[in-house]
């Protein structure tokens, strides 16, 4: 049964080829001073930032460099932008980059005119702002967090081996987000890859909970036979224009908050792969990949009835003959076989992380209950030394 629920999505897409031509009218609303936001230099070294420094320097502003942004953004990395924006006088948060750099921006966006510590008061205590804004737009050249349409944001805090995510309310969503497909098809395989795990996983989370009789997990389906049969295309070859720029509109629709629409969700699997991620700061996508495959068995007879039609509706399992649970299994089978035709990590250990990190794991594992079964740390435990 769907539950009530409110749905609003305020960002503006566009998406293609010649998606940039649009950043001259979105700037137009917008004060003079930009501060532009990018990673390691990968956008140096491919042309986007020029072309999007051309355009800011077209339309007057004043561009107020933020580069530097990591894989995991750090607590550290994001009061240097708080700092920075608020020198500034920053108007506008323009990303190019990935979800890292959307995340980071989102969290600055809230962070400059608070007079609270941000991780304290946004990631620990999970408070909504109650300051002014700042708008965040962005360039996208990483798919896979869906970060571009929502209201998400992922900080890690070494200090304490803590990596959480804060789903902030719809005003802290992007203004606007530029989608062309190229931009990304010069990302490594190990980042589009994870990317591609990060995408199908997001729509993990959101399926494997509720009744299922709900609309939202019909177009669930549909969008996971979507990234199976794109991904396979994409890792024979990468330069395919319409297999990545499929990748590129699945992973928005994947967490633009739509097929959580009406139903409770999960969410375990990011809670185990963040805490990999904070000790090891290993790449977002392959953690979860690493920990999936263990979760789900240890919550398949909970919700054997999904797992059942996961397998018939996704990977195309024959259920005659078997039990629920033999057509359960054969389904994780066939998933696990694709993640392994994609090169994925399926252990931690590869990672950085051994038996002797377990406790800690557990410590930074958030224990939720929007799936079919809440862990205790015992079996979180047992989880993590079966990802091994």
């Amino acid at each position: 049964m769907l539950g009530n629920f409110e749905y609003h999505n305020p960002v503006k897409l566009y998406f293609g080829d010649h998606a940039l031509d649009f950043l001259d009218q979105e700037l137009s609303k917008y004060g003079k001073n930009v501060q532009l936001i990018y990673g390691g230099g990968s956008v140096k070294k491919n042309g986007i930032y020029d072309e999007v420094v051309r355009i800011l320097k077209r339309n007057g502003k004043n561009i107020i460099e933020d580069g530097g942004v990591m894989p995991n953004p750090t607590i550290e990395k994001l009061r240097e932008g708080i700092r920075i924006a608020r020198e500034n006088h920053t108007d506008l948060l323009l990303l190019v980059g990935g979800g890292s750099c959307f995340d980071y921006a989102k969290a600055v966006s809230v962070s400059v005119n608070c007079p609270e510590d941000p991780w304290d008061k946004y990631f620990i205590r999970f408070e909504e702002p109650d300051c002014e804004i700042v708008p965040v737009g962005g360039v996208l050249t990483m798919v896979g967090t869906g970060s571009e349409m929502n209201a998400g944001s992922v900080i890690t805090n070494h200090g304490q081996n803590l990596k959480i995510g804060h789903v902030f309310g719809d005003e802290v969503m992007p203004k606007f987000a530029i989608m062309n497909p190229k931009f990304t098809l010069t990302l490594p395989k190990k980042q589009m890859v994870s990317g591609i795990y990060d995408i199908f996983n997001h729509i993990c989370e959101q399926y494997f909970s509720g009744s299922d009789d709900n609309t939202s997990d019909y177009i669930a389906e549909g969008l996971m036979r979507s990234v199976v049969h794109s991904s396979r295309i994409a890792v024979k070859d990468p330069q395919d224009y319409e297999a990545r720029s499929n990748i590129m509109w699945t992973a928005t629709w994947a967490l633009n908050t739509l097929i959580s629409r009406g139903k409770s969700t999960d969410w375990m699997v990011h809670m185990l792969g963040q805490s990999v991620g904070a000790l090891t700061d290993a790449t977002h996508g392959l953690t979860l990949a690493a920990v999936s495959l263990p979760y789900y068995h240890h919550i398949m007879k909970d919700g054997l009835p999904k797992f059942v039609r996961f397998a018939k509706e996704v990977w195309r399992v024959d259920p005659a003959g078997k039990s629920d649970e033999q057509a359960a299994l054969e389904g994780l089978d066939a998933m696990k076989s694709w993640m392994q035709e994609l090169g994925l990590t399926l252990n931690i250990s590869e990672l950085g992380a051994n038996e002797e990190m377990i406790p800690e794991l557990v410590k930074g594992t958030l224990i939720l209950d929007g799936g079919y079964r809440k862990l205790d740390t015992e079996e979180i435990a047992e989880i993590f030394r079966e990802s091994l």
